[in-house]
This record gives C-alpha cells, structure tokens and sequence, in this order.
C-alpha cells in the first residue's frame, strides 16, 4: 500500500477524532486485504453490540494515540 499517513498532528480534536476513525478502518483493511471478506463479514458485527463496543474501543485508542501526539491540543 502506498504511504498515506504523515503525520498525527491535527488541527483540532474533531479532525484528531477522525483520523482516529480512519487508522481503526485501515486496520482492517491492512488485516484483512480482501474487501469481499470485509464485506460478508459485515451483517455478522454490525448488529453485535460486543464487536460494537470492541470497535469503539479501538478507536478510543488510536484517538488516545492522536491527542497524546498533538499535546492534548494545549
């Protein structure tokens, strides 16, 4: 894959809160390369509030890894 991510630094907290959102996505797509895949296995999580909550946690930590990298927007 080509390289997209430059940086964390972010503007503010919202564009830190979706850069969060976009590292939790490419994960997948890193783990599981085939978009077919990712796509049957869909309907599977969507409704599991456990896989739910587990996918909210991995974007808490990757926004925790983004506000840590731009000083809390101090």
């Amino acid at each position: 894959m080509p390289d997209w991510l430059t940086s964390l630094q972010t503007d503010t907290p919202q564009k830190g809160f979706e850069l969060a959102l976009t590292l939790a996505r490419k994960g997948v797509a890193y783990t599981q390369t085939s978009a077919e895949v990712r796509e049957k296995l869909r309907p599977e999580y969507a409704e599991n509030a456990d896989s739910l909550t587990m996918a909210s946690h991995v974007v808490a930590t990757h926004f925790q890894t983004v506000a840590a990298a731009n000083n809390y927007w101090k």
